[in-house]
């Protein structure tokens, strides 16, 4: 039966969610219920291949908190960045920056990416070929090694205890 489930349902959290996201926005009717469902199976089972080596999970509760500090950090930079762009373009310092990887999973360092690409003023420019190093531009980058850290402490060390890698 467990054989079954995976093959079924490879990627139950996102099942659930993509269902639970299907029913806010259409719903809860039983229509729409039913047709929520058989997306929420339909979906995971066609992206299953571009997934090949998902790490699981091993702290539920930290990376609700992740989620949340991603999305406070979106909001508060959004507003960074409108001030910085409508003010005087000369005081911006963009540049870019190598951040070095503590991560070695290849889907952490894809999620790490990203999320930072995801936080206004940042962008994610390229990993090195042997997955130690990422390449980051920022707007405005006063202290580069300031900018290290943060990302280290909001986002690299999080996503080490989610997934244990």
């Amino acid at each position: 039966m467990s054989r079954f489930m995976n093959h079924v349902l490879p990627f139950p959290s996102l099942s659930l969610v993509l269902w639970l996201a299907w029913l806010l926005l259409n719903g809860f009717t039983a229509g729409h219920a039913l047709l929520g469902a058989v997306l929420a199976v339909v979906l995971p089972l066609t992206t299953k291949p571009f997934w090949p080596n998902v790490p699981r999970v091993r702290n539920l509760p930290r990376m609700f908190g992740f989620v949340v500090v991603v999305l406070y950090d979106i909001v508060v930079a959004n507003v960074s960045v409108a001030i910085k762009v409508l003010g005087p373009l000369k005081s911006l310092r963009p540049g870019f920056v190598e951040f070095p990887l503590e991560l070695d999973d290849d889907f952490a360092i894809a999620l790490l990416a990203s999320t930072i690409s995801l936080t206004p003023g940042t962008v994610s420019a390229d990993v090195s070929p042997d997955r130690t190093t990422l390449l980051i531009h920022g707007l405005d980058v006063d202290d580069p090694a300031a900018l290290v850290a943060e990302i280290k402490q909001r986002y690299e060390r999080p996503l080490k205890e989610i997934f244990e890698c």
